[in-house]
């Protein structure tokens, strides 16, 4: 596989869009790919992680950084594609037509959303503009309570919204937020056996969407 591109996406802030991007990237590097990010949003979240990443594991050639606007998104996305098995774009909290060019170029968009009814609400705006550049979407129930009504009305909505639904779901783990503060993932922590193991099966359902 090569030059693949995923849009992680959500209107609704504090979604875990970063923790995510960051997860899945040391995930898959961890498979043998290798792993280009890019940073649109302005708050830059995803470079303080991985300049804390890059001080506490040095440099690694299969996983690289860079930041661009949002209407940059292509191409730089486009650019480093040609380089990089997989190029992961973290995107603002907010859907206006600066999203759009980050959705054009991706070949899946995953939208994390809580087990709540407004990150719901929040992610209609994402689907809509999704469905309009014709790409691809799959939509992750994360900070989620297992076994819960609320997480199966919102998995059945999204579905109804015309996303595809993760199975995997990311469970509420304090470890996903201890390790993006370390520059870690919670695949790099041996006692966060269950975070991992979610993870590892959300890596793969993701590797298999893209083909």
């Amino acid at each position: 596989m090569a030059g693949r591109i995923i849009t992680v996406a959500q209107q609704k802030g504090g979604s875990g869009k970063t923790t995510l991007a960051a997860n899945l990237a040391v995930a898959m590097r961890g498979r043998g790919l290798s792993v280009a990010l890019v940073d649109t949003d302005p708050q830059g979240s995803l470079g303080r992680w991985f300049m804390e990443r890059m001080g506490r594991m040095g440099e690694d050639d299969g996983l690289e950084f860079s930041t661009s606007s949002a209407w940059g998104a292509s191409y730089e996305s486009d650019k480093l594609k040609r380089r990089f098995d997989v190029v992961i774009i973290d995107t603002p909290p907010k859907i206006d037509s600066d999203l759009r060019p980050a959705l054009r170029v991706a070949d899946l968009v995953v939208v994390p959303v809580a087990s709540s009814q407004v990150d719901l609400w929040a992610t209609e705006g994402v689907l809509d503009l999704a469905r309009r550049e014709k790409a691809p979407v799959m939509v992750v129930l994360n900070r989620a309570r297992p076994n819960t009504r609320l997480g199966a009305e919102v998995a059945q909505n999204a579905a109804e919204l015309g996303a595809e639904v993760a199975e995997v779901q990311i469970g509420n783990r304090v470890a996903y937020a201890e390790t993006l503060g370390q520059g870690l993932s919670v695949g790099e922590r041996s006692d966060a056996r269950p975070a991992r193991d979610e993870l590892d099966r959300l890596t793969e359902e993701v590797l298999a969407q893209l083909g």
